[in-house]
């Protein structure tokens, strides 16, 4: 297992493409907990979180709450050349989009659970602040 410096400087990516898949399963679980819906409501209500334009806003409000590793790991990431155009996203939006998707995948792979959880719930809240619903996302 790699230690917590080791993940840091991981390929910002590869740790992006975890980040999603965590983040998105915290969000669909939430949501099919709280909604009640089906499958096509609930896919119209996940993608309220985890398009890319959710992500990168609430990743610039997280900053400031940031330790200094996480900080350095999220500017790396915001920073990467991108090898490919996004399709459905503006291209600074979407760096921030990663790395807010990177931050979420190495704190998954350090396995800083009550950390990683907390920030989860700051960005649906976030997200569900900016969509004018009320805040309670656990």
């Amino acid at each position: 297992m790699e230690s917590k410096k080791d993940l840091l400087y991981m390929n910002t990516t590869a740790l992006a493409f975890l980040g999603d898949a965590v983040y998105e399963t915290y969000v669909r679980n939430h949501l099919v907990r709280t909604m009640k819906a089906d499958a096509d409501k609930l896919h119209r209500a996940a993608v309220k979180y985890v398009r890319a334009e959710a992500q990168a806003q609430a990743m610039k409000q997280l900053l400031s709450g940031l330790s200094e590793e996480e900080m350095g790991l999220v500017k790396r990431a915001r920073n990467k050349k991108i090898s490919t155009k996004p399709k459905n996203a503006d291209p600074v939006l979407y760096k921030w989009a990663t790395a807010f998707e990177a931050l979420i995948g190495y704190l998954y792979l350090a396995g800083d659970m009550v950390r990683m959880e907390e920030i989860i719930t700051e960005t649906m809240g976030s997200v569900n602040q900016n969509n004018g619903q009320k805040t309670s996302s656990k």
